[in-house]
């Protein structure tokens, strides 16, 4: 059994109430590559307008945890409530309604505009009809709102194929906040942008924290982190390994990477 640092402070003894995720021994299906399941008993509470940086070596599970949260991972043991709602598939639907998922790479569609990107965030509260005859004026105008105040009023009607890194994810940004989530879920969202978009991205999270919003973000640089989430939770073998503040964060891995080197010599 690992030996896991956790800083009581962010314990589950707080009001439910202000929980927006709970994490209960969760597990997932038994991956054969690792020899054990993905996510191996996982407990953990999340408030609501916490700023959290989820980290681990490689094959930690923080990719598979955040995609658990909403339903596209099936968890085979335990439980997952967010605000109090079970996340299961009788009732996905009301639970994705408070949750937004950026995705790494942001997934948009290259051959349309900034705005018709951001758009797309509305094609599951519209109906058949709706979407049949085009957005809404109001949806069209909070778009544009949302664009602006991510600093991408120059790139509104430009193709999302002619956007730097930087700005395609702030674009994807936009397109998760038009559903008016209560929690942002980013998995690696700075992957392959350079400082400048690494930068934009990571001061538009930290806004709309500051705005109330509940944020998770899959994180591998730990001066990000440390600059701003204001709590870590690092995985190891599909456990939280550490939860606590984000200070000293390089001498925690340093500690993880001295135990994986230490297991890896032990199995060899």
């Amino acid at each position: 059994m690992l030996n896991s640092v956790k800083d009581h402070s962010h314990s589950s003894d707080q009001s439910p109430k202000s929980s927006a995720i709970a994490c209960r021994n969760v597990r997932t299906g038994y991956q054969a590559s690792l020899k054990r399941p993905i996510l191996n008993g996982i407990d953990l509470q999340i408030n609501q307008g916490e700023f959290v940086a989820l980290l681990g070596l490689n094959g930690a599970g923080k990719s598979t945890l955040l995609r658990s949260l909403v339903g596209l991972v099936p968890v085979e043991r335990g439980e997952i409530q967010v605000y109090g709602n079970p996340v299961s598939s009788a009732n996905i639907g009301e639970v994705r309604k408070n949750v937004g998922f950026l995705f790494q790479g942001g997934g948009l569609v290259d051959q349309l505009s900034s705005l018709d990107n951001v758009l797309c965030g509305c094609l599951g509260e519209l109906t058949t009809w709706q979407s049949l005859w085009g957005f809404p004026k109001r949806d069209r105008r909070l778009a544009m709102q949302l664009l602006q105040k991510l600093g991408l009023q120059e790139q509104i009607y430009q193709k999302a194929k002619q956007l730097s890194g930087g700005q395609r994810q702030r674009v994807a940004i936009a397109r998760t906040l038009i559903q008016s989530p209560q929690i942002l879920l980013a998995d690696e969202p700075t992957t392959g942008l350079d400082v400048s978009g690494i930068e934009q991205v990571m001061e538009s999270l930290a806004e709309m924290h500051r705005k109330g919003l509940t944020v998770v973000v899959v994180l591998h640089d730990l001066a990000l982190a440390a600059q701003y989430a204001e709590r870590a939770i690092v995985l190891q073998e599909g456990q939280v390994w550490y939860d606590g503040d984000c200070q000293n964060l390089e001498k925690q891995f340093a500690r993880l990477q001295n135990l994986s080197l230490v297991q890896s010599a032990s199995a060899a």
